[in-house]
């Protein structure tokens, strides 16, 4: 979940699963933090809705553990 001041910058992300804030400074987080978001469509019982999360890295590997085909892991071999 991400958390917003007044003029609409980013002060905190904290992890949905386990409720750890991430660190952030200058409108930048300073850790690994997995975010999503589903837009739902209509043959969804949740058409219309978003919905939107935010992981911390170590919830992130329990979560993916869980999975019974891995998720794709692929090098990024440009850092930007």
């Amino acid at each position: 979940m991400k958390a917003y001041n007044e003029n609409r910058e980013l002060v905190a992300i904290i992890c949905n699963q386990c409720g750890r804030v991430m660190t952030v400074q200058d409108d930048m987080v300073k850790e690994g933090v997995f975010s999503a978001a589903c837009t739902w469509g209509y043959f969804s019982e949740k058409d219309g809705e978003i919905h939107s999360l935010d992981l911390c890295e170590e919830c992130y590997d329990e979560f993916i553990k869980q999975f019974k085909i891995p998720v794709t892991v692929t090098a990024q071999t440009e850092m930007v």
